[in-house]
């Protein structure tokens, strides 16, 4: 059983990743640090209930468990899938609470990648998870991006709970952003073809 809980916080993160697609009418200006995303709702109960039904699978060179610390550690080209949605990283920790049934945050550093079961996708260096604060902080070349939409910063911070993303710059580089209407074309004329959301082959 724990280690099941273990995977499902590590897949939570991946479940929770989903980068700001903006409507029809919305435009969002390159170096806005804030963004609203109404395609990017927080997962419901019903559709977290699915994905835990889900078979679960992580692939690591290394698990270790500290009991009387209450902490987990994959380490060595994790991957853990579960419900089409995979996360890959180099290291992932898990933080459990003192009875050690809850997770309390997970912390997943070098090249983290997570691909959510519709494609979207997110890459940084270190993103944390909160389970407190319902919040993902992704970290160190922060970039997430769904067909030709893309926003990139030195973090960006995902507060579930409010369905807000927060993309902040670093002392060189300043966030960007680029985004396409739904119908439209790029700047050189190309059509963008924009087709229904559908599962990832993860």
């Amino acid at each position: 059983m724990i280690c099941r809980r273990l995977v499902a916080a590590v897949l939570g993160l991946a479940a929770s990743i989903v980068p700001c697609t903006p409507s029809r009418s919305q435009t969002a200006p390159a170096n806005a640090p804030t963004t609203n995303a109404p395609a990017a709702s927080a997962p419901t109960s019903g559709s977290r209930k699915t994905d835990s039904q889900q078979p679960l699978t992580v692939d690591a060179d290394k698990m270790e468990r500290f009991g009387k610390q209450g902490l987990v550690i994959f380490s060595g080209n994790v991957v853990a899938r579960q419900n089409n949605a995979v996360q890959y990283a180099d290291r992932v920790e898990v933080y459990l609470d003192e009875k050690g049934d809850r997770v309390q945050r997970t912390v997943s550093t070098g090249n983290v990648r997570v691909v959510t079961r519709d494609c979207r996708t997110a890459t940084a260096q270190r993103a944390e998870y909160s389970d407190l604060e319902q919040q993902v902080v992704l970290s160190g070349n922060a970039r997430m991006w769904q067909d030709d939409n893309v926003v990139s910063g030195d973090s960006i911070t995902i507060l579930l709970s409010q369905d807000r993303t927060v993309v902040e710059s670093g002392k060189q580089d300043r966030v960007k952003g680029t985004f396409y209407p739904r119908d439209g074309g790029k700047p050189d004329g190309q059509v963008v073809a924009h087709r229904p959301a559908e599962p990832c082959k993860n």
